[in-house]
């Protein structure tokens, strides 16, 4: 079977934090970038069927501690941002597509080809 590939939009009107959800066929795939890189997962939730990539993005919440264990308190990490399903919260990794309170769950990866300044998700 032939690989499919779906315009998504044009580089150049996508800021970091922006996304758009398109049809590959019958599946919704949210696509979002990111420090200039571009992501593609399946939009449905692995927990209920939720729409997942259409929740809020924001980074991943780590806890500082000092030497002796004690907390320095929460910071955002500048390192990992997460998508999260508005459903039911289940918060998934922008890089990988796993569900971080169980990293063996994953969701759908698409690739992302930029022709120009043309973006395609390819099935």
């Amino acid at each position: 079977m032939a690989e499919r590939e779906k315009l998504v939009g044009k580089a150049s009107e996508f800021k970091d934090g922006d996304r758009r959800i398109v049809f590959l066929g019958n599946t919704e795939v949210g696509v979002f970038r990111d420090k200039g890189e571009f992501y593609a997962y399946s939009n449905y939730c692995l927990h209920q069927g939720g729409p997942a990539c259409e929740g809020l993005t924001i980074a991943k919440v780590e806890e500082r501690l000092k030497p002796d264990k004690t907390s320095l308190g929460l910071y955002f990490s500048e390192d990992e941002l997460h998508f999260v399903c508005p459903w039911h919260g289940y918060e998934y990794d922008m890089k990988t597509g796993e569900c971080v309170s169980d990293r063996s769950l994953k969701l759908r990866k698409y690739q992302v080809v930029q022709k120009g300044d043309d973006i395609y998700v390819v099935a």
